[in-house]
């Protein structure tokens, strides 16, 4: 599959435009990564365009991702891109443990696209100039962006065998590169 029809499918199952950012996001920092680690840049962009095209349909659990990933072997995706995006939900990890590079910079991306969007929306300047330091000091703040997890975001870190401010810092240059398209300009 390709990146235009993976961005149709998600439009197609995907209606809301934060959603759809959120794809994005997690798009660009897939591309870095792989980039960074020399893996598949397109295989590991459309994990991250596609990790949650079936939230909107099926958002609870276990429906999400199974759902998606029973549609995605539907029209011949990868199996590594299915198993990737099964991988980053607790509920599958049993059958999908996060044991290849692509799944645990997946899982290490996703949380933390969510919450550096979050600490751009409150910043006159959105993403530019951001730091790690900057995000760091949010994520003390129990009660902004409350429903990110983050554990996830320093578990995420730990399996890509990074500090958290490095991990940081590399999925905000991949926002950066991007943040037109995120609205976050």
């Amino acid at each position: 599959m390709n990146r235009d029809k993976a961005f149709a499918l998600l439009q197609e199952y995907t209606k809301s435009e934060s959603l759809i950012k959120h794809a994005v996001a997690v798009e660009a920092a897939m591309r870095f990564y792989a980039e960074k680690l020399n893996e598949d840049q397109d295989k590991w962009a459309l994990t991250g365009l596609l990790h949650d095209f079936d939230y909107e349909r099926w958002p609870e659990p276990p429906e999400h991702t199974q759902e998606g990933g029973k549609l995605l072997r539907e029209l011949g995706v990868a199996e590594e891109i299915i198993g990737a995006i099964l991988s980053h939900a607790e509920w599958n990890l049993e059958d999908y443990p996060r044991d290849t590079l692509i799944r645990k910079a997946l899982f290490a991306v996703d949380e933390l696209c969510g919450f550096i969007m979050a600490v751009a929306y409150v910043r006159p300047e959105k993403l530019s100039g951001m730091t790690a330091k900057s995000v760091l000091k949010k994520m003390k703040q129990k009660s902004f962006a409350a429903a990110v997890k983050r554990e996830d975001i320093t578990d995420g870190a730990e399996l890509l065998g990074l500090r958290v401010s490095d991990h940081i810092s590399n999925v905000i240059q991949a926002m950066q590169g991007i943040a037109n398209a995120l609205g976050l300009e």
